[in-house]
């Protein structure tokens, strides 16, 4: 159990699940199970990962930061879910 007090601690402590889902991405791309994307929207090559779903944790769509915030920001319908993940 995390004994800080830090904004990122009480996220983790409040989130179990997300974080989980973000650990998980994390090692399965540092294993090489799974290959970072370019933005789905734009291209761009630097990119975070982002979870429709946290019950499925390697299931991930790529976004760089100003898009990944967008979609947070103003919702799913402003970019439409891929295809094929």
């Amino acid at each position: 159990m995390l004994k800080t007090d830090t904004r990122q601690a009480n996220w983790r402590r409040a989130n179990p699940g997300k974080y989980d889902a973000h650990l998980a991405v994390q090692r399965a791309v540092k294993a090489g199970h799974l290959e970072k994307q370019t933005c789905e929207v734009c291209g761009a090559d630097e990119v975070d990962a982002h979870h429709d779903q946290y019950d499925e944790p390697l299931k991930v769509r790529w976004l760089c930061r100003l898009h990944h915030t967008r979609l947070h920001h103003y919702g799913e319908d402003m970019f439409p879910v891929r295809d094929a993940f």
